[in-house]
């Protein structure tokens, strides 16, 4: 998709109704709702489309009763799911908008199969992190986990997007934008917003600069992203010189432009990228892997901040600290190196990270005896997609450290024998005594660790290059709970200008699930798209 006009992305006589700045899910939804609701819409982008949302697992935190959940034999509820998110987003959103979410809900799994993505109903029967090829439907959150079990009846809402392995996420990207362009969405990608135009206090248009795609380095350029894009998303640090040397084609390439239109659409992602903001709003995190691309620099948020606006949640990033699959592995028991016990480990691996990197300094051992160590081998081929199974070969191999005793185990590791003893005796009195986990840790999945050799891992922020602890930012731009409208710090809207997805405090800006931060885009693109489109109605500027 070209923009129309003398160029390939716009002119300054170029009109639309809406400009959205980000064509990533939280963009691709607002680009597909504006469009539904009648607006000429124009989508600058500083890639090629997809950002942090093609790059992830493809998985949609859904509930209230979907075809999918009714499939696996689950009658979840919109009060229920209600029940559960109150807990998981505090006071991120106010309840009206809260209840908003839930009740869409049962709605988006067939909103985006009306887009042209597959959903299935085929229940993982075991805790993972991420399902198998077999299964599209699972428990991607803490909904059987202490103390979110005793809020809601705990329901499975992971509902990921059928593809095979890790390219879930970019199909569920692709039939977006497909969807997008059918509906005459006008793209132009490499274009970077430098700077909102205001006129009167309301937002009026962007100026921006592009690399057009009839350029001579445009060719280089998206055959060396499309080279290290994957590969950057977990370990950026290995494609750095072919990073600068896509900066250095589009910085001599790039031209200026300037676009008109009734209403700006915020959508271009998180700041986990920049690492002076991270350091600033969240110094905990600073050691963690950066889990996007590139352009999660906070740049949308900038805009924004630069127009007036207020931000918020900036503290909140989610930190991925995920013991399984194989499933096993939650039947042991997380430590600090003071050897307390971190939180039950059945809690969802963000929210077990967060306590990690808050309460512990990022730095924990997962200790396990010799009989759940074997079952989690056992369980090696069947639970894990391709990159588990590379850290799970590196955590039965290398990656971990053997003793023949928990005080020889402590020693071994760096973590106070007493305090591991004693975390260790708790936990097998427990069990025995029939009284349960004093963590709370489902019985299920606890196993006393007795007999040797016992056996530990490294769960650090700093553990390995092999066993990272990868997150992204939850906070952005504070909205209004209704249109998407972006705030002034004195509550007022700034007119014109709209934020969703990772840009916005939204649903999941106070702890993070799988799925929940895609659900959260869609919920926030549509919303800010269908306003917007509605706002430039009333104004009558369409062009023609």
């Amino acid at each position: 998709m070209n923009a129309a006009g003398k160029n390939e992305s716009g002119t300054n006589n170029d009109r639309f109704d809406v400009v959205i700045v980000g064509f990533g899910g939280a963009g691709a939804a607002a680009a597909i709702e504006a469009a539904d609701n009648g607006a000429r819409v124009l989508v600058l982008d500083r890639a090629y489309g997809g950002g942090a949302s093609a790059l992830s697992g493809g998985v949609v935190y859904a509930g209230g009763g979907t075809r999918q959940q009714r499939e696996a034999g689950y009658g979840d509820t919109a009060e229920n799911l209600y029940a559960y998110l109150r807990m998981e987003a505090g006071d991120a959103v106010d309840e009206a908008t809260l209840r908003r979410f839930c009740d869409q809900s049962p709605g988006m799994i067939p909103w985006l199969e009306e887009q042209g993505a597959t959903f299935a109903g085929s229940l993982a029967p075991y805790k993972t992190s991420y399902p198998t090829d077999k299964h599209y439907l699972y428990f991607s959150g803490n909904e059987k986990a202490y103390p979110y079990r005793d809020a809601a009846q705990p329901a499975p809402r992971g509902h990921r997007t059928v593809a095979k392995g890790l390219s879930s996420g970019k199909v569920l990207w692709t039939r977006l934008a497909e969807s997008a362009a059918r509906k005459g969405v006008t793209f132009a990608p490499l274009a970077r917003v430098t700077d909102l135009i205001v006129q009167d206090g309301a937002v009026v248009g962007v100026k921006y600069r592009v690399l057009e795609q009839s350029h001579p380095n445009a060719a280089e350029h998206r055959r060396l992203t499309s080279r290290t894009q994957k590969i950057g998303n977990w370990a950026p640090g290995l494609v750095k010189k072919s990073t600068d040397k896509i900066e250095q084609l589009w910085n001599a390439g790039a031209v200026e432009r300037e676009v008109r239109a009734a209403a700006v659409i915020l959508a271009a992602g998180g700041f986990i990228y920049n690492k002076e903001w991270v350091a600033k709003y969240a110094p905990q995190f600073t050691g963690i892997s950066p889990l996007g691309t590139p352009a999660d620099d906070g740049g949308g948020i900038q805009l924004g901040l630069d127009a007036g606006a207020d931000v918020g949640r900036m503290d909140k990033v989610t930190a991925w600290r995920f013991l399984t699959p194989p499933s096993s592995f939650v039947e042991g028991i997380t430590v600090g190196l003071d050897g307390r016990r971190i939180t039950n480990e059945d809690l969802y691996g963000a929210t077990h990270g967060d306590v990690l990197m808050r309460g512990f300094g990022g730095k924990g051992w997962a200790v396990y005896d010799a009989v759940s160590w074997g079952k989690s081998r056992r369980q090696f081929w069947s639970q894990t997609q391709i990159f588990q199974k590379l850290q799970a070969v590196f955590l039965f191999t290398i990656g971990h450290t053997s003793a023949k005793s928990v005080s020889a185990l402590a020693a071994k590791i760096g973590v106070d024998p007493d305090g591991l003893h004693k975390s260790v005796e708790e936990y097998n009195m427990g069990i025995a005594s029939g009284q349960g986990d004093p963590a709370h840790k489902a019985p299920d999945l606890c196993q006393p660790i007795l007999k040797p050799p016992f056996r530990a891992f490294n769960i650090s922020d700093d553990a390995s290059p092999f066993f990272p602890i990868p997150g992204l930012t939850l906070g952005g731009l504070i909205v209004d709970g209704e249109s998407g409208l972006v705030k002034r710090e004195d509550g007022t809207q700034i007119f014109g200008l709209y934020a969703a997805g990772r840009n916005a405090v939204g649903v999941c800006s106070n702890s993070y699930i799988s799925g929940l931060s895609l659900a959260d885009c869609f919920f926030s693109g549509r919303r800010a798209g269908a306003h917007a489109a509605a706002q430039a109605a009333r104004q009558g500027i369409s062009a023609p």
